[in-house]
């Protein structure tokens, strides 16, 4: 493997466009699109529940979902009904690995982060788990070096993309789907017959 091989301070020059899902360049939507994550991690999103003690979601919090993948995302029963439609696209390991991810950086105990990244890495990114989800090289091989001293950190990049991923390709399909559609009929109804 030569020097050229690896990923060059030249690589931005490969005429990127908005189209790219990888995060692999600096066009302005991936800048747009790294500053909303990086805004969305600072705001601490609210403890995790698990997907199956979430609350019904109101008329007004399946409306919202429409308006912005993130407000999908800070929901939790938004995440929920995401998980479930995920699940029916044989893609569930996306938001697994990204539920994952963040609570691996709410851990501060170092012990328990080398644990859980370990965890996440054999769930997640080995190419032996039935789990595995979908990152380029340069992501895997940034990986490889943090997984010599894991931090709460290690998969930031990885994250970003499996978010991207999902924003950009199972987000549109979501909104589309059977599923947001009975949810979106169900809410005024619901809403009519309990006043």
């Amino acid at each position: 493997m030569s020097s050229h091989d690896a990923a060059s301070p030249a690589a931005p020059s490969r005429n990127p466009c908005c189209l790219c899902w990888c995060c692999c360049c600096s066009c302005s939507w991936n800048q747009e699109r790294r500053r909303a994550w990086q805004a969305s991690r600072e705001s601490k999103l609210q403890p995790l529940p698990s997907c199956e003690v979430c609350a019904t979601p109101s008329p007004e919090d399946v409306q919202s979902w429409a308006q912005s993948f993130d407000k999908l995302m800070h929901s939790p029963a938004g995440r929920s009904v995401f998980r479930a439609f995920l699940r029916t696209e044989y893609s569930e390991e996306n938001m697994l690995f990204w539920l994952a991810c963040e609570e691996l950086k709410a851990e501060a105990n170092q012990h328990v982060v080398d644990e859980k990244a370990r965890l996440i890495y054999e769930d997640y990114v080995s190419i032996l788990s039935p789990k595995e989800v979908s990152l380029d090289s340069r992501v895997r091989e940034g990986i490889n070096k943090k997984m010599q001293e894991p931090s709460a950190h290690t998969f930031d990049d990885a994250q970003l993309q499996i978010y991207t991923l999902m924003h950009r390709d199972s987000y549109p399909r979501f909104l589309s789907s059977p599923t947001y559609r009975a949810l979106l009929l169900q809410g005024p109804s619901q809403s009519s017959s309990e006043a």
